[in-house]
């Protein structure tokens, strides 16, 4: 039975409204995350390091221990010096990222351009975007775009996964259980500060297979600050935490000790695992946390 044309303007109005439900903040993530990636990406000259491979990547001094079949002979002939011809290192990295996306990530304090959650996910992203031009393959853990690939398919998985509000999302977040690859990298985007034990024996876990990588956490400035005073009633967004209380700023000092623990909490894991730290504010720049995180897994920072 063929379709008439008010058939066909019908499916077509379902099909855009069902296609726009699902794209959701698809879009303008992309979009932002590319123009983020492209800025930083201008001032930074590649992720090269010497290593096997086919591709010249420059000449440099020989040092005592060389061997002489690494020399260049037509090179050195042109000076009274000994040069070594280095090759790129072509062997594609695995980088799995974890962008919390509990619900404690969705704070956002009235002056703060965007949520912690919101912030994990651009940085991802584009780091996401810089990692894939280089030839690096990615991950997004605990979604759909858990296996590690490359290309702008990827970069669309993973785009749609962040655009997805999962329905039994915690009060706060820790990290997923799924594998890494063995001697791969590993970005972990949080605000940490989930119970303890579930936090951090996560991050233990991650470390194994030889995986190093970098903890970042993301606050609003007034977790840090704690501007509050007189009657005040604190929830978790989950509303799963509540505690009222007449004298807030009596409970600053305290507060603020307990999140300075937690961080040097997140410092000793770092050492201890051969990551590295990175504490964000979601006031900061982005430009600055990506191209800190871009040339920390490139093992340049």
């Amino acid at each position: 039975m063929s379709q008439t044309p008010t058939d066909i303007a019908h499916d077509a109005i379902w099909l855009r409204r069902d296609a726009e439900q699902i794209s959701g903040s698809l879009p303008p993530l992309l979009a932002e995350a590319s123009r983020l990636a492209s800025t930083v990406a201008m001032g930074v000259h590649g992720r090269k390091r010497t290593g096997p491979g086919e591709n010249f990547w420059q000449y440099r001094r020989a040092i005592p221990g060389d061997v002489l079949g690494q020399v260049d002979w037509r090179r050195s002939s042109k000076s009274d010096r000994l040069y070594i011809r280095e090759m790129e290192w072509e062997a594609a990295q695995t980088i799995s990222i974890w962008a919390d996306d509990a619900l404690s990530m969705d704070y956002k304090s009235q002056k703060a351009p965007r949520t912690k959650a919101e912030r994990a996910k651009v940085l991802a992203l584009a780091l996401s975007v810089l990692l894939m031009k280089a030839g690096e393959r990615v991950a997004l853990l605990g979604t759909e775009a858990a296996q590690p690939r490359t290309g702008e398919t990827q970069l669309r998985r993973m785009a749609m996964a962040m655009a997805e509000t999962r329905e039994d999302r915690p009060d706060y977040g820790a990290p997923p259980p799924d594998r890494m690859t063995r001697g791969g990298r590993g970005v972990f985007l949080s605000d940490f500060m989930g119970e303890r034990d579930a936090v951090f024996d996560g991050l233990a876990r991650a470390a194994d297979n030889n995986v190093s990588g970098v903890f970042v956490q993301i606050v609003d400035e007034t977790e840090e600050s704690f501007p509050f005073d007189g009657r005040t009633i604190f929830e978790s967004m989950g509303r799963e935490v509540n505690f009222e209380t007449q004298r807030a700023k009596a409970l600053r000092q305290a507060y603020q000790d307990r999140l300075q623990e937690r961080r040097e909490a997140l410092k000793l894991t770092a050492k201890r695992t051969g990551w590295q730290c990175l504490i964000h504010r979601t006031s900061d720049s982005p430009r600055q946390a990506l191209l800190w995180l871009y040339m920390a897994i490139g093992g340049q920072h």
